[in-house]
């Protein structure tokens, strides 16, 4: 099966990314991909809670939303937005970081709210409290599809193997990690976290990043790592897409998934043991 990473540098405009993420997906489609799959917070990347609060909308009303189930019920693609910035149902004035997977019908057929928020203190200057924007997920999502069985991450969730670790237990073949990982700890966790989940589960990761220069403010820049990946459940990196905004196509087979998983059988080996005194 052919799928395609799309790399983005979103900016604090919701349209201008969308223009862009669509016509990345054309291209997709062009290359032949079925599995195409977009960054985290595709649609906005913002300095402050107040322009989010300007630009983003809920679930229901979101044009970038509305735009990609068209074009995957038109081209008869499935389509991972990694996520969506969208204003949370649940508490007033705040937001949901949730990643969207459409058919080829263009029907939602699972969504997942981001459960490992990024509140980081990386330096002096460098510091991100991403609970106090967005509200938290509290479930694990799986999604069965006619290509494979599909479980759901986001970026900062891939610190925490026990995640995946459920979701291969449970029949997961394929595991998203679409991101906007910071640059500073992307060059020195990126591809080792990466590599490391798809080793211990014996599945396929496919890790779509947002790259480059996402704003300036009060002499702040917002950069992320790139370097969106395809790595096969034996722990190689099967595709790099470097730092450039674009589109990067790769075949994958799924039957490499059993290959693995019969030559380590650790999802099976599950050992009950007490903690330290």
């Amino acid at each position: 099966m052919k799928v395609a990473l799309v790399q983005l540098t979103s900016t604090p405009d919701p349209q201008a990314n969308l223009l862009a993420c669509e016509a990345y997906v054309i291209e997709a489609v062009e290359c032949g991909a079925k599995f195409i799959l977009t960054p985290e917070v595709s649609n906005c990347i913002a300095a402050s809670k107040a322009t989010l609060s300007d630009v983003l909308h809920f679930e229901q009303n979101d044009p970038f939303l509305a735009r990609m189930k068209a074009l995957a019920e038109t081209h008869e693609v499935s389509i991972l937005i990694g996520s969506l910035g969208v204003k949370s149902e649940a508490v007033e004035g705040k937001f949901a970081n949730r990643s969207f997977l459409i058919d080829q019908m263009g029907k939602v057929v699972a969504k997942y709210d981001k459960i490992h928020m990024f509140d980081v203190d990386i330096s002096e200057t460098e510091s991100y409290q991403e609970s106090a924007t967005y509200e938290r997920g509290t479930k694990a999502v799986l999604a069965k599809t006619d290509f494979g069985v599909v479980g759901l991450s986001v970026c900062y969730d891939v610190r925490f193997p026990h995640l995946y670790r459920t979701l291969a237990q449970a029949g997961a073949e394929i595991l998203t990690v679409p991101a906007a990982f910071a640059q500073t700890t992307g060059q020195a966790h990126w591809h080792a976290l990466l590599r490391a989940r798809a080793i211990e589960n014996g599945a396929y990761i496919l890790a779509p990043a947002q790259t480059g220069l996402h704003y300036t403010k009060d002499g702040k820049e917002r950069r992320t790592y790139g370097h969106s990946l395809v790595v096969s459940p034996w722990g190689e990196v099967l595709v790099d897409a470097g730092v450039e905004p674009g589109v990067t196509c790769f075949d994958i087979d799924l039957g490499e998934v059993s290959k693995a998983r019969s030559r380590v059988a650790s999802l099976t080996q599950s050992s009950v043991f007490e903690g330290p005194q």
